[in-house]
C-alpha cells in the first residue's frame, strides 16, 4: 500500500542499494534512485517497480564529483515527486590504496563520493527533511573502525562518514534524525568472489559463522525509517558479530 512518502537513495541500482530499494518499495514508499554507470540496471529497476505500483519510482543519472552542483541537483529531485522524506546516502566507491597508491586522483575520487556527497546532500535537503520530520541514513562500513589494511583513503572516507553521522545528528536535531548502518560480510567484493580461502578466513571470525544477506541491511534501514522515532546519532553494525573480533 502506497504511503506517499518519498525516499531518495544514491547508488541504488546494484548490490546492497538495489536490495534496499526493493525492500522499502514493497513497504509502500516512492523512490528516487541515483545511478552513475549502471544505466541498464537502473532502467530495469524503474520498470519493475513501476509495474508493481505506477509512477512510484524515478531514476536520475548522477556522477558525484568535486564539481557537482548540489543546489541544481536538489531542484531536479524536487521536480520528481515534490517531496523527500528520507535521504539514504548509499553511493560509495571501494578499492585499495596503500601508501604507494595514494595520489590526488584517488583521494578526490573516494572522498568526493563517500564523504563529501553525503555532507552536501544533507545540507541542501535539510530544510525539506525538517519540514517532513524526516531522517538521514548513511551506509557506512564496519571498517570505519578499525581500519582495513591497504585501504587508507577508503578507511578515512568511512571514518569521516561515521563522524559526520554523529555530527549531523547533533546539528539537525530535534527536527531531523540521522543514523548509520555499517555492513559487515554481506556481499563479497568482486576481487574476492573466487578467493574461497579468504572468504573462509573472514567467516571464521564471525560469531554467527556465515555471511549476511543484503536484506539484512535493508531491514536495518527500514527500522531506522519507521520504528526508531527516539533514535538518532547511532550506527548499527549489521555484521553477524564480526566487530567482536576486530
Amino acid at each position: 500500500m502506497a504511503n506517499n512518502k518519498t525516499i531518495l537513495i544514491t547508488g541504488g541500482a546494484k548490490r546492497i542499494g538495489l536490495a534496499i530499494c526493493h525492500y522499502i518499495h514493497d513497504r509502500g514508499y516512492n523512490l528516487i534512485v541515483t545511478y552513475n554507470k549502471s544505466i541498464k540496471e537502473a532502467r530495469n529497476l524503474k520498470k519493475e517497480l513501476n509495474q508493481v505500483r505506477a509512477s512510484s519510482c524515478d531514476i536520475i543519472k548522477m556522477n558525484f564529483t568535486g564539481s557537482t552542483n548540489f543546489k541544481q541537483f536538489y531542484k531536479k529531485i524536487m521536480q520528481s515527486f515534490g517531496r523527500v522524506d528520507v535521504l539514504i546516502n548509499n553511493a560509495s566507491k571501494f578499492y585499495p590504496t596503500n601508501m604507494k597508491m595514494i595520489n590526488e586522483k584517488n583521494w578526490n575520487d573516494l572522498i568526493d563520493t563517500n564523504l563529501k556527497t553525503p555532507l552536501f546532500l544533507s545540507k541542501v535537503f535539510k530544510d525539506e527533511l525538517k519540514k517532513r520530520k524526516g531522517s538521514i541514513i548513511n551506509i557506512i562500513d564496519i571498517h570505519a573502525d578499525p581500519p582495513l589494511k591497504d585501504h587508507i583513503i577508503y578507511n578515512i572516507s568511512k571514518a569521516g562518514l561515521l563522524s559526520l553521522t554523529k555530527t549531523l545528528a547533533k546539528d539537525l536535531a530535534p527536527h531531523v534524525r540521522v543514523n548509520g548502518v555499517s555492513p559487515g560480510a554481506i556481499m563479497w567484493p568482486k576481487q574476492d568472489l573466487s578467493n574461497i580461502k579468504k572468504q573462509k578466513e573472514i567467516l571464521s571470525r564471525i560469531p554467527l559463522k556465515r555471511a549476511g544477506n543484503p536484506n539484512d541491511i535493508a531491514k536495518a534501514v527500514l527500522f531506522l525509517i519507521e520504528q526508531s522515532d527516539y533514535v538518532t546519532g547511532q550506527n548499527i553494525n549489521v555484521d553477524g558479530g564480526r566487530k567482536l573480533h576486530m
